[in-house]
């Protein structure tokens, strides 16, 4: 079922919410009573009372005299009426967490929740108060984002450095993410569907842990060997930049998962993940490890294949510099390179008959693992009329002015 809250939105386009209007509620007969309960749970709902064994009596965060009758299992007669009963109410009730319950009953996800504690501004409610606001709330939206890309991105590869490699998969991982509102820029939770983001939040679990882990031994003993070994758990220097977007300019913050009741606990992750806190003493440590992990990431070798969408010599002859849309090869949308004369005119042979080419070389950090260095055995591809048609095709699909890093040029 395709279901969205108004109290939720894209975690990629924070002025567009999803429409809950068109969806109605869960149907009850695909309902587990045990996972609605879980989820009444979670979110701030309290048991108070009911017969036990049989169903329970749940009323919402701030009681203010609704209740629910959830049934504990199918098991009891009137499971379906109740559950029937629970969901029209979930569904008409103006509470953020009755929509964050409906939500989680439609489509299973696990929930990351960031709490970010960041000094009170001044009083009123508008002018700077208004502003400041504005302000954190968008340093927590990027800082989370960051901080889920850098996990889709460790259950691609493990990298101390990615750079632009696998980004444009890691991003496409976070496209059925949602988010709730924060208000004040203080707190934010994410909804990521267990259906293609399990992988991103178990990878989370071990990364957050490791990595406080290598800030306490780094702290306490001076030694950064820690976080050599958490690149097998996770850390990068992608997910060292998102702690320290999440920490700076707050008291610190705390990260906390919770895994969707009807997927049950991924192997090897605790059942009830321990919060992860970092503070504003941790950033020198983060900002140590993000260089590391940058400096010491090596080159990679590689072979790759791609269309020639960019050619510049500083002279009628001799060679020059190219930039190939990556096709095949590496996980990177592009790469420049720099040939010799020979090889510069089997490019440009190639990009006038919209050929591509296959060239060797070895990707290096700077830049982000964009540029290819000691290129060699540059070969065009050949490519019959069809092929050619959907490569010209792609090209114009897939340009965007985001791939290209100010130092491209």
């Amino acid at each position: 079922m395709h279901w969205h809250s108004p109290n939720l939105e894209p975690l990629t386009s924070p002025s567009e919410y999803g429409d809950f209007s068109d969806s109605g509620t869960p149907d009850p007969a695909h309902v587990d009573p045990a996972v609605l309960g879980a989820l009444l749970h979670r979110h701030g709902w309290q048991r108070r009372g009911g017969a036990a064994g049989r169903y329970g009596r749940w009323t919402p965060p701030g009681y203010s005299g609704t209740s629910l009758l959830v049934p504990e299992s199918r098991a009891f007669p009137d499971c379906a009426d109740l559950l029937e009963e629970a969901l029209t109410a979930l569904s008409r009730s103006a509470l953020p967490s009755a929509r964050e319950v409906l939500y989680g009953l439609s489509v299973p996800s696990d929930e990351i929740r960031w709490d970010r504690r960041v000094p009170e501004g001044p009083e009123g409610p508008y002018g700077p108060q208004g502003a400041a606001a504005w302000t954190v709330q968008e340093q927590l939206r990027s800082a989370a984002r960051q901080l889920l890309l850098a996990g889709a991105l460790a259950d691609r590869a493990r990298a101390g450095y990615y750079g632009a490699r696998h980004r444009g998969q890691a991003e496409r991982a976070l496209d059925g993410v949602l988010v709730g509102p924060a208000p004040g820029g203080r707190r934010l939770t994410a909804y990521v569907p267990v259906d293609g983001g399990r992988g991103t939040m178990t990878r989370l679990h071990h990364a957050l842990h490791a990595a406080r882990e290598a800030v306490d031994y780094r702290r306490a003993t001076g030694g950064m060997e820690a976080f050599d070994a958490a690149v097998e758990a996770g850390v990068s220097r992608e997910l060292a930049d998102a702690l320290i977007a999440l920490v700076r300019g707050s008291e610190g913050a705390r990260i906390a998962l919770a895994w969707a009741p009807a997927a049950g606990v991924p192997a090897g992750c605790a059942a009830r993940p321990e919060p992860v806190e970092f503070s504003p003493g941790d950033l020198p440590v983060l900002r140590e490890a993000a260089a590391r992990y940058t400096r010491d990431e090596p080159a990679v070798p590689v072979r790759v294949a791609g269309a020639v969408v960019r050619m510049r010599r500083s002279a009628p002859g001799g060679g020059g510099t190219i930039r190939l849309r990556v096709l095949a090869g590496a996980e990177i949308p592009y790469v420049r390179a720099v040939l010799d004369e020979e090889a510069y005119r089997v490019a440009g042979h190639a990009h006038l008959v919209g050929a591509a080419i296959r060239v060797s070389g070895r990707l290096q950090r700077r830049g982000g693992f964009r540029r290819l260095t000691d290129a060699t055995d540059v070969t065009p591809v050949p490519l019959d009329e069809v092929e050619r048609d959907r490569l010209m095709k792609s090209l114009d699909e897939s340009l965007d002015p985001t791939d290209v890093l100010p130092t491209d040029d």
